[in-house]
This record gives structure tokens, sequence and C-alpha cells, in this order.
């Protein structure tokens, strides 16, 4: 025991910090020896803080339940438990910021699921099996914030899971234009169908915020490393509508493509289950042993069938077709709390470990 890293988590008592908790029970690397949130919450032990609010479908961890919370914004105090940190606070963009580069300044690196580092321009946003190569720039971070150890790391928008590694495995056709609608399961609201009644049997057409992510975040994902900062890519150029809809776990997403080199069905289908990444190669202990399968059935993937392929940590594609205005459109499916949210950044941390980023303090 004494061998695996001490992990924080901020943000632990919300929906996603459950997630990590969830995902890091008997975790090979780490273990998680200190919950953070708010200062309401701290004094208490982490199943008096929850209370009824858990939100999993498994139960709390035992390893877990006495763990006294800690007030989140006693810095030095937090970082000072353990090797690194996920961050899943729930405070304002600027607020997250200033708080995850004071902790990184405590030379504990952070590795966040949220939004507020996406864009700055030295905090490396990765899907492992995309742009491991962009956590070069650590080191130039690490420079401005003048620290040794102490960085911020992120993962990207759950929304673009179903269909950016899609679209990756498939740049050798260079797919320049991009028509995606996702349909976005209400847990992505940090909710559940008890929260929130007025999503049963019905859709809203508008997530805040999550068109613009939807279309930008995957130009950052495949853009490139330049003089210590991260310049996005061009293309393809995505337009993008998100809904959501009274599913509990999983995006869905539909697509249409337009590619400069015209690809058959067979190579589209042939190029997206071989595709993998580092993750797969260092066998990872949460990478999916195949990234994306292709489902032949008209009527898959279904959120009911394949939101937990490879324990939520793959994407499901189905329906490549021929478009008569676009190449070609299909269907994708990912699990917006694992692969989108908690696991994607467990897998972050498990490459920055592997890689020599994180280590024991």
């Amino acid at each position: 025991m004494s061998e695996k890293l001490k992990v924080g988590i901020l943000g632990g008592t919300g929906m996603v910090g459950q997630r990590f908790i969830s995902l890091l029970e008997d975790h090979p690397w780490f273990e998680v020896t200190t919950i953070a949130a708010s200062p309401r919450s701290a004094g208490k032990t982490y199943e008096e803080a929850v209370g009824d609010r858990w939100k999993m479908a498994t139960p709390m961890p035992e390893a877990v339940k006495k763990i006294v919370v800690m007030n989140v914004n006693e810095v030095d105090e937090v970082a000072s438990q353990v090797d690194f940190v996920f961050s899943a606070v729930d405070m304002t963009k600027d607020e997250i910021k200033k708080i995850e580069e004071a902790y990184a300044k405590t030379e504990t690196p952070v590795v966040s699921n949220n939004s507020a580092h996406r864009w700055t321009p030295d905090v490396p946003m990765v899907v492992p099996e995309i742009n491991p190569e962009h956590f070069k720039v650590i080191e130039d971070q690490k420079k401005r914030l003048g620290t040794k150890r102490g960085f911020v790391a992120v993962k990207p928008n759950c929304s673009i899971q179903s269909y950016a590694p899609v679209l990756t495995a498939w740049m050798e056709f260079e797919p320049y234009e991009v028509v995606a609608t996702t349909y976005q399961a209400i847990s992505g609201a940090g909710k559940t169908f008890k929260d929130w009644p007025e999503m049963v049997e019905n859709i809203i057409p508008y997530i805040g915020g999550e068109e613009e992510k939807s279309e930008k975040e995957p130009l950052r994902i495949w853009g490139e490393v330049k003089d210590g900062v991260i310049v996005p890519a061009k293309a393809p150029v995505i337009t993008c509508q998100c809904i959501r809809v009274p599913v509990l776990n999983g995006h869905t997403a539909a697509v249409f493509v337009k590619f400069r080199k015209k690809p058959t069905k067979e190579q589209l289908i042939e190029k997206l289950v071989s595709f993998k990444g580092i993750p797969q190669e260092l066998e990872l202990p949460s990478a999916p042993r195949q990234f994306i399968q292709y489902l032949e059935d008209d009527n898959r993937p279904q959120v009911n069938l394949d939101v937990d392929y490879e324990n939520g940590m793959g994407v499901s594609v189905g329906r490549i077709r021929e478009d008569s205005v676009y190449d070609w459109k299909f269907v994708g499916l990912s699990h917006n709390t694992v692969r989108g949210a908690a696991g994607g950044a467990v897998l972050c941390a498990e490459l920055l470990k592997a890689q020599g980023y994180i280590e024991k303090k």
C-alpha cells in the first residue's frame, strides 16, 4: 500500500468527485488518502459530508467513508498530505484557475476535470491516445509557475469524446468539414433524475457553453506544441449543436464529415478498430484494450447496451454510411463521466506517472 501514490480529490463530494473515488477504489498505482471540499463539508467524515447525495451505482468505498474532509481552500495543508491531486471543484472559472495554480505552486501536480485551464496556452489538454506529446509543454509551464514538479494538466470536455477520437483515426483521409449534434446525458450536469425531474421524458435544446467547447476543443487537441505553448489546428472546421436528453450516462453524437481524400467504408472501419495509442502500448491500468469498437447492427450503439464498453473507457461507433450532402456520416457513443470526465483524468495521471511527471514527493 505504501508504494502507491497518495492522491487528493479536490471537490470530492460532487458527482465527478464521487466518480473519481469510485474509479480509484483498488487502483494499482493510486490511493485516495485526502478529500477536500467546500468549508461547509470540512471537518465531517466523507460519509457524513455526502449524506444521501451519493450518486454512483456502486456503493461508497469503505476505505473513504471515515476520511475527514479538509477545506479545499487550505491549500498548503491539503497539499502536504498528498503526492498529487485530481481537481473537480465547483467554483467560478477564475477561482478554479487560481486554486489549481496555487496547488501547483506547492509542488503538487494537478490533473483537472475542470474547463478553466483548457485554453491556458502552456497547460496541456490531453486525450492520452490522441495527443500525449502535448505533455512536453509542462516544462514551459513549470518555468512560468516557478516550480520543479508542480503543474496543471487537464482533460477536454466530455461532449467531444464520442467523435474526436473517430475523426483522429481518420486524419489521413483529411476531414475538413464536420457537422455534429450531441445528445448529452444529465449526469453531464452533475444530476440524476431524482435531482432533475423536469428531464424525465423531456429534451432541452441548449447546454450553456457546450457548443463552443465542442467546436473548438478538438482543434486544440489536434494542435502542436510550438515555442512553449499549444497552437490549435485550423481544420477540420466543426459546427455543433448540443442537446440535453433524458439519459443518465452516455453522450451520443450524430456526425457528418467531408473528406479531401475519399475513403471507402471498409477503410473507415479498419482505421477505427486498429486505432490505438500510448495507453494501449504501455497497458496502463485504466486503458481500454481496444479504444474504439465498430458495431454493424443498424440499431447500435445504444446507451443501454454500449455505454460501459471497456469499463466506460472505450468509444462505440455505428451506422457509418454514405451521405447525400456530406461524404460519410456516423453515430458515436462515449461514457461522459468515465472516459469523458474522471476516467479520462485518471488515464492522464497514469500516463503522467509512466512518463515521470508525477512521482512520490
